[in-house]
């Protein structure tokens, strides 16, 4: 069975960096993209860095020239670095992959992870 499990978040205060990582096992031999969501107390789930099969990368407007999205085929790992946190990136961050199940498109997703950014 696919599973990802997200580690790396933590306390961290503004201006810092975090790197989080996600470690994807199972197999998945066709995804449409990979990437990362997160979702802060009362607020609606949003994307924050998506990477393609291609490779194409793509950033909420809020993270971009911050946050950088890879992909370690070697260590089968989804990445995300975070730096220049602000305490408005504070959520829970969630590992997804968008990929075909059946024939159809299927989401997976992480357990999350917790990242707090507050001095």
């Amino acid at each position: 069975q696919v599973q990802l499990v997200e580690s790396g978040g933590g306390l961290v205060q503004p201006g810092g960096s975090l790197t989080i990582s996600c470690a994807v096992s199972g197999s998945i031999f066709t995804f449409y993209s990979m990437g990362w969501y997160r979702q802060a107390p009362g607020k609606q789930r949003e994307s924050v860095a998506i990477i393609t099969s291609g490779g194409s990368t793509n950033y909420a407007d809020s993270v971009k020239g911050r946050f950088t999205i890879s992909r370690d085929n070697a260590k089968n790992t989804v990445d995300l670095q975070m730096n220049s946190l602000k305490p408005e990136d504070t959520a829970v961050y969630y590992c997804n992959v968008h990929t075909l199940r059946l024939g159809l498109p299927y989401y997976y997703w992480g357990q999350g992870t917790q990242v707090t950014v507050s001095s």
